[in-house]
């Protein structure tokens, strides 16, 4: 925790600091006759400087020296762009008790984002676990929709030459329903040719 509050103090002395940079004359060492109290104080009297350049470095300056801002009712209060939420303190920059509660919210701060951070992580996996499987599901009904099924071919009966079934339909001209006659009159004609005897009674011993 230690290294975390150290870390965040370090950032928060640079960003207060990143205005300084600016050149500032001897002149802009005394633009003010008496201290300002706190930040619009300060910033007031900035507006009053001589050239833009000095406008700009008194006024970092004052965010340096300021953390807090005026609330409409009183009291101050402070932004921690680091946990991007606001603190209500009791003057123009928090008092070590104030500081010390904001550094534990920090670090409270950091602890749920890690949090969410590992939900958020696990919830993706699942997610594309699901939707791997469903994939696959989808694949495999593809590839069974692909393989055809055999079929059993239906048993046709076909007799060529054969008696025609009784009660069986007969189509005019074709062989099954023409051969009964012809073999009938083939029969005739057998009789024409053979007629028959009748047969000698057998002798009697």
């Amino acid at each position: 925790m230690s290294s975390v509050i150290a870390w965040r103090r370090a950032a928060l002395l640079a960003v207060a600091s990143a205005g300084l940079v600016l050149p500032m004359s001897h002149g802009h060492a005394q633009w003010w006759k008496r201290a300002p109290v706190d930040f619009e104080e300060c910033a007031d009297a900035a507006e009053k400087s001589a050239t833009k350049a000095e406008k700009t470095a008194a006024l970092a300056d004052c965010n340096a020296k300021f953390a807090g801002r005026r609330k409409a009712g009183g009291g101050y209060t402070y932004y921690d762009f680091l946990q991007d939420r606001t603190f209500d303190i009791a003057g123009p920059n928090p008092t070590p008790e104030e500081q010390k509660k904001i550094d534990q919210s920090y670090t409270t701060y950091l602890a749920n984002e890690r949090r969410k951070n590992a939900v958020a992580e696990v919830t993706a996996r699942q997610q594309r676990e699901q939707q791997e499987q469903q994939l696959q599901r989808i694949a495999l009904r593809s590839e069974a929709e692909r393989v055809p099924v055999p079929v059993e071919r239906p048993k046709v009966q076909q007799t060529v030459g054969g008696p025609r079934p009784k009660g069986a339909a007969c189509t005019k001209g074709s062989f099954s329903c023409e051969w009964p006659r012809l073999s009938e009159g083939l029969n005739e004609l057998k009789k024409l040719f053979n007629p028959t005897t009748p047969s000698k009674p057998a002798k009697k011993g």
